[in-house]
């Protein structure tokens, strides 16, 4: 027999339910029709005896289906062959019956006997599918049969039946759900089952029929999170959602006592008065105690699952990604939540429809957490074949990154999509730059200038989103901008979008004493025109009128009673009503109340500025990647994220008992293994390791499980120990910490006295350090508790690998560079090593006091700009940093501690200087990255005894370098930087400040820039470029021999621009 399909399969096969089939009756014209004896061939097959026929047929007929095709009127002859011997065939038949069993139940119901023998056949397919097939016969008379079979298949050899057993679960329960706490026993005893085939069905089915019974997951917690790597995709996504609600109720939040961790430092840094007079003994106690006294001790269990899911960020499944960024972001420290950021970047590669539940989360993570995708801006640009709700959500993150140091960028992409053809995409980039400029006060004035410029774009629509934005801005300063109310009162002969007239009429209304001319005008326009309006823009024509008349009677009177008459007869009930309600309150009557007294108040109170928020500011209470949050309204089946707890429950329900001859030698094998691991390690954190997990639960980590895991941190628990076997290992590492701490001290004095080579001068740690600075760093890590976010290293490539001797004052000092004193180092010709000399500072910018003499308890430090370029970075800011000694004993160790850094902002350390004398001053140079921002640079100044906080906050000036061009070269550019990129003042020069002298002087004093030869005399110009992105700074000066000055500043750093603005102006008229 051929495998040709049947004559009557492809044409008479595909009638559906609903379409008539004729030709059933061979007197009706069966010689035309198909259906005549459709599938008659097919039965045939079936019931031959030959078992290749048979396999044939099954194929054919599973085919049929898999193309969509009605085959149940084969039903009958297919489940004959249940019994069949041969398995392919068996398999075929088992497809065929989990498919059509439901629909033709009483038939399925005549083989019952066949699908029991089924369960007991030798192949685990057969078994799996007889069950399958049980289970799809939705009877409830066959359900004690259903449970039996459950039972025997949760018992089974095989995986595989074990995984089936699971997935008959929620449909026995939604058959009959009285059969729950025997359900609840069969899902016990699989859970407890080690197989990765087994789990996540079993979480499935935990989930469908008693997702409150959480006792049920606390002895399979850690088992569940080591076998999440190997199980399917699927299952992790279910395993990972139920482990999210599991750890909400059985952990502490890690962000509870945040305020508390951040002021712990301080207090082990500075210490009390009391600590003082304990004496140099007392800080070493402190130091050892201060982990005793930290508010928040991660569990290790907790640790585990963060640990556990964290490669499964590199999945391939989308599903698996969401699931632990969502997992992260609701259950891990601040400072690790910024792992999942680059993962959900990558899935942004994907289609669209993946894209569109990724910015849907990101959107909410971003308003919060918006520090962690700052790195990753440009990741979510918009592409002109984005369609256009991936558009709009890419807006939204877009404007919820923002900030004062990237806004620039912002609003220049913003600019861009203006230009779009699609007028939805184009209306929320208006609102999206409405925002920005609400939540940045700084670009707010460049915001409405761009919004105005838009007012005379062709497009009605962006127009009309414009005027609705430039209402809501102008509200928060009214006063300052009544040329743009003017400009906007012209609009409304030409504007036609309901919406934007109304928001005119209302800007009038409520601001007309900044317009009392034009104001009535409008009015009349508006009078003439009521009845053709819409009803919108009806009811602000009557506030509009309302508010004339209590401000302008005179001129406004007889317009106002015009105005009522008309809307008293409108068709709209709402307008009439108002138009009523308003008569009796400003029309003073006899018979009036007193409301009509107080109507100015009631009309012309002052309102609030309204609040721009992003409509995924609440979206947060919902779990993040679940349908409901998609929605943002509660789907069927949700379940809400549990609270977190007051108080951490009792962590030992989670101990598996283990038999007692494998539990001594397990211990016996670690103990050989780990306990030089524990006693070198020091509770050093990993990348990712935050630091609110204390000593005890770093040390107490499980070398094997960390690298399988492939995440480089350090672990926290064994998935296997008990309770005592934890205190126990805790109180070893206790003490080889302390033992580790004294070493450490020790060697460091030895190091610094021979200079070494610094890769032995740390022993106790995991990676061996290659420079003595990465050698301090380390230390103040022990001596200090801080954020793990806080710790920044410097590159060891701009580091020198050579401990200077001490400084001597020299003057004046020599110059040179870092990198050409290493060079050197070979060729000289004296016992020690060159060093480089430290820079004198520059003569153009004042000193500012870094740390007062008091505080320094003796040592005073100041910082200038010098204004001269770094010779390790040419981005970075060159400052100088002078020391002096004014107490009676040498400081020594003098270095930068660990930096407090804000993202994008970067340190080049200053080489230590070894000893100070008494009386002494000296001057060292360091590298600041301020990364075009005025951001302050936090760092601590370290001696051997003490750490200091200090702040370098740079002027707007000092971010920018000189540029020398001609006047065509700036003409040039300068016409490149218009529109939003141009800032513009006008000021009154005093009669001091006339001079080209005087001008030149306190312009290059504010700002290092250079001055660009100009044809004019009464003409002044200055060229600048930012250090960090080279964006060109030109700054234009236009004096008038009376005083009048007009200053202009172009630059695509819309930021600097304003403040660069704000201090020259300050600068020329003092």
């Amino acid at each position: 027999m051929s495998a040709a399909p049947a004559y009557g399969e492809d044409k008479g096969g595909s009638a559906g339910p609903g379409e008539p089939e004729y030709g059933h009756d061979p007197a009706s014209g069966g010689i035309f029709s198909s259906d005549y004896k459709r599938h008659d061939d097919l039965k045939e097959m079936l019931d031959t005896n030959k078992d290749s026929l048979k396999l044939e047929a099954m194929k054919r007929i599973v085919a049929m289906i898999a193309r969509g095709k009605n085959a149940s009127d084969l039903f009958p002859a297919v489940v004959k062959n249940v019994a069949c011997k041969n398995i392919e065939v068996k398999k075929l038949v088992y497809v065929y019956l989990v498919r059509y069993a439901e629909e033709q139940q009483d038939l399925a119901l005549l083989s019952i006997s066949t699908f029991q023998r089924g369960l007991k056949d030798p192949n685990q397919l057969i078994r799996a599918s007889a069950l399958r097939v049980l289970s799809s016969i939705r009877v409830p008379i066959i359900v004690p049969i259903m449970m039996l079979a459950i039972k025997e298949a949760a018992s089974d050899m095989s995986p595989y039946v074990r995984k089936t057993a699971a997935h008959a679960i929620p449909k026995l329960y939604s058959l009959d759900s009285d059969q729950k706490d025997q359900l609840i026993e069969v899902i016990e005893k699989l859970l407890a089952d080690k197989t990765t085939l087994v789990a996540g069905s079993v979480v499935m089915a935990f989930e469908e029929v008693c997702p409150e019974r959480i006792d049920l997951i606390h002895k399979n917690y850690r088992k569940l999170c080591n076998l999440l790597i190997d199980v399917e995709e699927w299952g992790q996504v279910v395993i990972i959602s139920m482990l999210t609600r599991y750890a909400r109720t059985q952990f502490l939040s890690p962000t509870q006592n945040e305020s508390l961790l951040e002021e712990n430092p301080e207090k082990a840094f500075y210490g009390s008065e009391e600590d003082e007079a304990k004496g140099p003994g007392s800080e070493e106690a402190a130091t050892t105690a201060l982990p005793a006294r930290k508010p928040y001790v991660m569990d290790p269990d907790h640790r585990l699952l963060l640990r556990n899911t964290k490669p499964l960020l590199q999945s391939r499944s989308a599903a698996v990604v969401m699931a632990v960024a969502q997992l992260y972001f609701h259950l891990a420290p601040k400072a690790e939540v910024g792992v999942i950021a680059k993962a959900l970047v990558r899935l942004l590669r994907s289609h669209s429809e993946v894209q569109y539940v990724v910015l849907q989360n990101v959107a909410t993570m971003s308003i919060k957490r918006r520090g962690m995708f700052e790195p990753y801006l440009k990741s979510f640009y918009i592409r002109s074949t984005d369609p256009t709700q991936i558009k709009i959500l890419k807006l939204e993150v877009l404007t919820n990154l923002a900030s004062e140091t990237n806004i620039p960028t912002v609003l220049r992409e913003f600019q861009t999509y203006i230009r779009s053809m699609d007028k939805d995409f184009v209306a929320a980039t208006i609102q999206a730059i409405g925002r920005c400029a609400t939540n940045i006060g700084r670009v707010r004035d460049t915001c409405l200038n761009g919004l105005v410029q838009l007012l005379s774009n062709r497009d009605e629509l962006v127009v009309a989103e414009s005027v609705v934005v430039i209402k809501k801005l102008l509200q928060m300063q009214p006063a300052q901008h009544g040329e743009i109310i003017k400009h906007l009162a012209k609009l409304t002969d030409s504007i036609q979008v309901p919406m934007a007239r109304a928001s005119i009429l209302w800007l009038i209304g409520e601001y007309c004493e900044h317009v009392p001319k034009i104001a009535p005008d409008v009015l009349r326009k508006m009078a003439k025109s009521f009845t053709a309006e819409e009803d919108i823009v009806k009811l602000q024509v009557i506030n509009l009128a309302a508010k004339l008349y209590l401000t302008n009677s005179k001129q406004t009177k007889l317009l106002t009673q015009y105005v009522l008459s008309l809307a008293k007869y409108d068709q709209n009930y709402d307008i009439r009503d108002r138009a009523r309600f308003t008569r009796q309150l400003i029309v003073p009557s006899e018979q009036g109340g007193a409301l009509s007294r107080h109507a100015k108040k009631l009309f012309l109170a002052p309102k609030p500025a309204p609040v721009l928020e992003s409509s995924f500011k609440d979206r947060d209470h919902f779990q993040l990647g679940s349908l409901s949050h998609l929605l943002n309204a509660k789907a069927t089946g949700y379940q809400e994220l549990p609270d977190w707890p007051e108080e951490a429950p009792d962590p030992s329900v989670r101990n598996v008992e283990v038999p007692e001859w494998t539990k001594c030698s397990n211990r016996e094998k670690r103990k050989e293994k780990e306990k030089p691991f524990y006693s070198d390690s020091e509770g050093e954190s990993g990348p990712t390791e935050s630091a609110d997990s204390d000593p005890e639960s770093e040390s107490a980590s499980d070398s094997k499980s960390s690298s399988e895991s492939g995440s480089g941190e350090s672990s926290s628990e064994s998935d296997s120990e008990d309770q005592e076997e934890e205190k126990g290992r805790s109180s070893e590492s206790e003490q080889s910490e302390e033992e580790g701490g004294k070493r450490k001290m020790k060697k460091r004095k030895k190091v610094t006295e021979a200079q070494g080579d610094a890769s032995s001068s740390d022993e106790g740690s995991d990676s061996s350090s290659s420079s003595s600075e990465s050698e301090r760093t380390s230390e103040t890590e022990e001596e200090q508790v801080e954020p793990a976010s806080w710790r920044k290293k410097t590159p060891s490539s701009s580091t020198p690998t050579v401990t200077p001797p001490s400084v001597q004052p020299v003057s004046p000092p020599t110059i040179v560079s870092t990198s050409l004193a290493t060079d050197l180092e070979g060729l000289t010709l004296t016992d020690s090593p060159l060093v480089p000399s430290l820079l004198s500072p520059g003569s153009g910018a004042g000193r500012q006091e870094l740390l007062h003499r008091v505080a320094g308890e003796g040592l005073a430090v100041d910082y200038t700009f010098s204004r001269q370029p770094f010779s390790g970075d040419p981005h970075m800011v060159s400052v100088h940093i002078h020391f002096s000694n004014s107490s009676d004993t040498p400081i020594k160790g003098l270095h930068v501690g660990t930096p407090k850094l804000p993202a994008g902002i970067s340190i080049q350390e200053f080489p230590e200087i070894e000893s100070l004398a008494p009386g002494e001053s000296t001057t060292a140079v360091m590298g600041i990255n301020f990364c075009d921002s005025t951001q302050a640079a936090n760092f601590q100044l370290c001696t051997q005894t003490r750490q200091f906080y200090v702040s370098i906050q740079p002027p707007v000036g000092e971010l920018m370098a000189p540029v020398f061009m001609s006047e065509n070269e700036f003409k040039k550019e300068q016409g490149k930087l218009t529109g939003m990129s141009e800032i513009t003042e006008k000021l009154t020069l005093p009669d001091g400040c006339r001079s080209d002298h005087i001008v030149v002087q306190k312009v290059t004093t504010v700002a290092n820039l250079g001055r660009v030869p100009c044809g004019a005399s009464d003409e002044y110009r200055f060229a600048g470029r930012t250090l960090t992105s080279g964006s060109l700074v030109l700054l234009t000066l236009d004096a008038r021999p009376t005083g009048a000055a007009q200053l202009t500043v172009n630059s695509e750093k819309m930021v600097i621009g304003t403040m660069l603005v704000k201090d020259v102006v300050q600068a020329l008229t003092q």
